[in-house]
Order: C-alpha cells, then sequence, then structure tokens
C-alpha cells in the first residue's frame, strides 16, 4: 500500500477502498422517528425552504405582476391549482419584516424537525401544512367567513403547521413542551386579533402539521415507511373532498366568472 493510499485506523492503517467499504457498511443511526442522524450535516430542506423565499421575495419587489401571478385566493385557486403551495413562498412585498418573522420562525423549528423526522417526511409536512393552510382559506369563504377573492401570502401556515409538529414530537419523546404550546397560543391569538393575518391559513395548517406528526410520531417502527408514503395521499385525498365541497358552494357570480376567458377574468379580478 503506497503511503498516499494510507488511512489511520483504530489498529494500524487502511486502505482508501476498506475506509469507503466500511462506512457504506456502517449501519445508519435512526432517531425515534426515522430520521437519519448524520453529524455536521446541515438541514438542506431548512435551507432550501429559506432560500426560494428569499428569491421569490426579491422577484416580487422587482419583477411586475410576479405576486399576482402567484398568490392564493379561493377563486384563483379554482382557476389555478398551484397556487394552493405558491403562496406559501411568497410573503408582503412592503414589509421586510413579515418575511424576516416568517424565516426566523422557520430557522428555531425547522432544523430540529428535520432531524427528527428525516428530510422526506419534513418536506412533506411542510408542504401539506401548506396545502391545509389555502384549504381552509377556502372553506372559510364557501362558508360566508371571508372574501372569495381575498388573497393570502406568506410561509405562516406552513409554519403553523411546523409549530404543531414540533409540539408532538416533543410531546412523544417525553420533553417539555410547554414552551412550543405557548408560542403557538400567542400567535393564534395574533391571528384573530390583528387586522390583515389569515387565521384560517394558521390554523389550517396548524391542524393539518399536528395531525401528520401525530401519524409519523405514533407509527410502529416496522410500519414507519408504509405510513411515509400512504399518509400524503389520504391527506391530500381529504383535503381534495373539503376543495371540491368548497367550490360546489361558491355564488353564482363567481361561477360566472370562471366561464370567462382567462385574460377577461385578470382584467376584472385584477384591474386597476
Amino acid at each position: 500500500m503506497c503511503p498516499d493510499c494510507q488511512r489511520p485506523a483504530a489498529v494500524g492503517v487502511q486502505c482508501v477502498d476498506c475506509v469507503r467499504e466500511a462506512a457504506a457498511n456502517q449501519r445508519s443511526t435512526r432517531t425515534a422517528f426515522g430520521g437519519v442522524l448524520r453529524p455536521g450535516t446541515r438541514p438542506v430542506v431548512t435551507l432550501s425552504i429559506i432560500a426560494v423565499c428569499v428569491v421569490a421575495f426579491i422577484a416580487q419587489r422587482t419583477v411586475p405582476d410576479f405576486t399576482a401571478r402567484w398568490y392564493y385566493s379561493p377563486f384563483w385557486g379554482h382557476e389555478e391549482p398551484f397556487r394552493f403551495l405558491t403562496s406559501a413562498f411568497l410573503h408582503s412585498e412592503g414589509s421586510f419584516f413579515h418575511i424576516l418573522l416568517n424565516m426566523v420562525a422557520l430557522w428555531a423549528v425547522g432544523p430540529y424537525l428535520e432531524v427528527q423526522l428525516g428530510r422526506a417526511r419534513y418536506v412533506t409536512l411542510y408542504l401539506l401544512s401548506a396545502l391545509g393552510g389555502s384549504v381552509v382559506v377556502l372553506a372559510s369563504a364557501a362558508l360566508g367567513w371571508s372574501n372569495w377573492f381575498g388573497g393570502v401570502v406568506g410561509a405562516s401556515g406552513a409554519i403553523f403547521g411546523l409549530f404543531g409538529a414540533a409540539f408532538v414530537v416533543m410531546w412523544r419523546s417525553g420533553h417539555p413542551a410547554q414552551s412550543i404550546l405557548g408560542i403557538i397560543a400567542i400567535n393564534m391569538l395574533f391571528s384573530f386579533v390583528v387586522p390583515g393575518i389569515s387565521w384560517q391559513g394558521h390554523l389550517g395548517g396548524l391542524v393539518v402539521g399536528a395531525l401528520v406528526a401525530a401519524a409519523y410520531a405514533f407509527a410502529p417502527q416496522e410500519r414507519r415507511r408504509l405510513v411515509a408514503v400512504v399518509l400524503p395521499v389520504v391527506v391530500v385525498a381529504l383535503l381534495l373532498v373539503v376543495t371540491t365541497w368548497a367550490y360546489g358552494t361558491a355564488p353564482e357570480d363567481v361561477q360566472t366568472l370562471w366561464t370567462l376567458p382567462r385574460e377577461l377574468q385578470w382584467a376584472i379580478v385584477e384591474g386597476p
């Protein structure tokens, strides 16, 4: 073995190929919830979400009509379903505080959940929470509690889902969870009393996030992978049922607008 191929080992030295083979055969250490423990690994999913939100915020402030093309409202969600999720990566154009507060909150709980649940479960949790928030906004319009044309933006719904998930994971682990419960209570209070905040999106994200995390946390170890695959399908199916019901209750004037060409819809809804 040449000196360049030598690697220190517990006893003597090993070649590069032996070190690589030993690393491949070494069993991964997992958390109680299935996440793989990778010492020194960065929370790449959380950082990626933050990066997407920051890039989107820059585009909102520099690209004409960018926010209008991607924000969510019950009306536009019917015509362009992608808005159910894209709104979770947008923020108020005129307020740096909005995106700053959300990104700080995301950084506070995101890396913990990313480690505990694993990257795939974590990103699924985030997206389902965002979707749940949008669906509850739609249900609120169907019940007459809010406007069909009222737009919402922000990662808050998804982040509330992470709050709910963090509470479930901490409680399941036997760790004190009063602090995260207090954060949830205070933020939900602000959602109801401060004008301009979508309590519907926050509530929907919180409920979906907590339920998804509970399914992950209480799944038997031998069925953990099955739950991770089946659960998102079940949640999406249930949200689709609510969505179908809500759109079936739309007022006649809203349904009439849906029959118009897209350019005319845009002129009427987004016009000056």
